[in-house]
């Protein structure tokens, strides 16, 4: 998917005259203060730099500052809750995370991911990964195939959470491969992989903070979950190169309260879309190996629609439960 975002005229001539184009919903003079955008994660992290960023993008492009509220907390959904019972008036946003979508699925939570928001745009997604201790495995991930079909039962691997993105994703490559194996949730990757260096378990699965490790000669990179090959560790293999049709970045995006006015939609759109442009957004997301994964909003509904069924398809088969 190409990354430009073409974002109408002003924004082409306002790129010319080198000032940022002031976006306002028709009729409205929307927005007439600032926008409030919920990162549902603490702050410091991934996910926080990389909104923050955007947020601050987007500012430029708006009458009035977009300021983040992070409320971490209920495996990652106290933004969709606080969003879905909020004014539509588009004051009030929310980053997605998949983690919104599964959790609610496994549990009765107060919103439903589909009927309650209006999709505004699709922003990035994460490079998750599957590491070991370098040299435990010479044959890299077909070497740890090999031995844990040799030891049902075994072997343990390491994830960011339960029920997360890297542990549910896993949990499908191993039961794919039939093979039984130990999960053991860790509060992070800082706290997975002193685990995986000290031999406690064979494997972590998470995010590419991991890298250190990597560039240091303690860790390997058993596969990537990208489409593509990282850029800075080319040698370690996709999924698709090991012969899986899977690709896992679970794209995460901006939502609002559900019967939002389209023209309020369209500006919060044209804001944020802009922004993604922007050289030092497009800076942070390189920093951290993310990609965009620009969508509209139809293109972004249409995706959450395919995602929800294929969460639930997902979860039912691997019969996970709530944390």
């Amino acid at each position: 998917m190409s990354n430009v975002i073409r974002s109408g005229r002003r924004a082409v001539l306002a790129a010319a005259l080198g000032t940022p184009a002031l976006v306002h919903a028709q009729g409205s003079g929307f927005p007439t203060r600032p926008v409030s955008l919920i990162v549902p994660f603490p702050p410091g992290g991934t996910t926080d730099i990389s909104m923050r960023a955007l947020a601050e993008a987007a500012s430029r492009h708006l009458p009035h500052p977009v300021i983040i509220e992070n409320k971490p907390g209920a495996a990652n959904t106290l933004g969709a809750a606080q969003v879905a019972r909020a004014r539509p008036d588009g004051y009030l946003l929310t980053q997605f995370p998949a983690s919104a979508i599964r959790v609610q699925m496994q549990q009765r939570l107060s919103y439903d991911p589909l009927r309650d928001f209006t999709p505004i745009l699709c922003v990035t997604g994460y490079p998750f990964v599957v590491a070991a201790k370098a040299g435990r495995f010479p044959n890299g991930w077909a070497g740890f195939v090999e031995e844990a079909r040799r030891n049902p039962g075994k072997l343990s691997y390491g994830s960011t959470g339960a029920n997360g993105t890297p542990h549910v994703h896993l949990a499908d490559l191993l039961q794919r491969e039939k093979l039984e194996l130990t999960h053991i949730p860790f509060r992070g990757d800082a706290d997975g992989s002193q685990a995986m260096l000290g031999g406690h378990i064979e494997l972590m699965a998470g995010s590419t903070s991991i890298g250190g490790l990597v560039d240091g000669g303690q860790a390997e990179f058993l596969n990537v979950w990208t489409a593509q090959r990282l850029r800075r560790w080319p040698n370690a293999p996709t999924l698709h190169d090991l012969g899986y049709n899977k690709t896992v970045t679970t794209p995460f995006g901006i939502v609002g309260p559900a019967r939002l006015d389209p023209a309020v939609t369209r500006t919060l759109h044209d804001a944020f879309a802009a922004a993604m442009r922007d050289p030092q957004f497009m800076t942070v997301l390189d920093r951290y190996d993310m990609v965009s994964e620009y969508r509209d909003s139809a293109a972004y509904a249409a995706f959450l629609k395919e995602m929800v069924q294929e969460e639930a398809d997902l979860i039912r088969r691997l019969n996970l439960t709530a944390a």
